[in-house]
């Protein structure tokens, strides 16, 4: 048997040195996907108290009990956070990873009164927008996206500090959880909704206005990724403005594509051009076609 397993070992090791690029040998320890995994299920639990807990929260005990959960999620995350400035640094400068990832930490703590609020406004558009939802306690503990969205506006925060790693680790968490891709970078209004949610991707530089609806199977991507170092940190996702509704299926491609405010994108539409303020977007046969809400009626 000891043979057999030194065999085996010689030949993963001698694979480690032939097949590059996958393997990080000899280089700083990088942020820990089940340390990140453990840090957001706690994050949840400060940002949407008692619905994340195996036991009820009492408004008496919540200060301690806020206390010591902020205290100990803190210290973690700014041992992960050192990690990826280690890794890479936010900016040119030389930077002290711990003092950096210590201010980065606090920063970021600091911005839930904020994320919340933006929350409570995205809870408010999912009881408006599904006349299934009975409660909004019954949105916030069994709706995946509302898990999703609180996952990404976290880590979208992570995002514009410039830690690097983590903001995606975060979202890719929730995206394997739920099935809802939500890239940190992508920048998104109040009042957003995704009903059902399966299969929906926003891609990084994505920019989603307020009072916005997506069904499940949507894509804001890429027109193209054939010269990926010329796209990289460019603008290649579409802008969503205010009051879109956006149907199952549909694809919207492309960084200079706009869907302007007040229009409906039909199911299976598939769009890499802009549309006017207005518009109703559907599927004919193999072709879109773009009109004006005011000259249609719902059925």
């Amino acid at each position: 048997m000891s043979g057999s397993i030194t065999e085996l070992t010689n030949s993963l090791i001698a694979s480690y040195a032939k097949v590059g690029g996958i393997n990080h040998l000899d280089g700083g320890n990088l942020p820990s996907k089940f340390a990140i995994a453990s840090i957001t299920t706690d994050l949840l639990r400060l940002l949407l108290p008692g619905f994340f807990d195996d036991k009820p929260v009492q408004t008496a005990e919540l200060k301690v009990e806020i206390a010591m959960l902020m205290d100990g999620v803190s210290g973690r995350l700014e041992d992960e956070i050192t990690k990826s400035i280690q890794y890479k640094p936010p900016s040119a400068e030389a930077t002290k990873p711990r003092q950096a990832a210590r201010e980065f930490t606090a920063e970021f703590l600091g911005s839930f009164p904020s994320i919340r609020e933006r929350l409570r406004t995205d809870v408010e558009a999912a009881y408006a927008g599904d006349p299934a939802a009975i409660s909004h306690e019954e949105i916030v503990v069994a709706y995946p996206f509302v898990e999703t969205i609180a996952v990404q506006r976290m880590a979208h925060q992570l995002y514009q500090l410039g830690v690097a790693l983590i903001p995606r680790i975060m979202s890719e968490w929730a995206h394997s959880r739920t099935g809802i891709d939500l890239h940190p970078g992508a920048a998104i209004g109040s009042h957003f909704f995704i009903d059902h949610g399966t299969g929906t991707v926003v891609g990084e530089t994505t920019r989603i206005g307020d009072h916005v609806k997506i069904y499940h199977g949507v894509t804001l991507g890429a027109k193209s990724t054939a010269r990926v170092e010329e796209l990289r940190g460019t603008k290649r996702h579409p802008t969503i403005e205010d009051n879109v509704t956006i149907y199952p299926g549909a694809t919207i491609l492309g960084g200079e594509t706009i869907i302007g405010a007040n229009s409906t994108v039909g199911g299976n539409v598939f769009l890499i051009h802009s549309v006017p303020a207005n518009s109703l977007v559907i599927a004919e046969d193999v072709s879109v076609k773009v009109m004006n809400k005011a000259d249609h009626y719902e059925i």
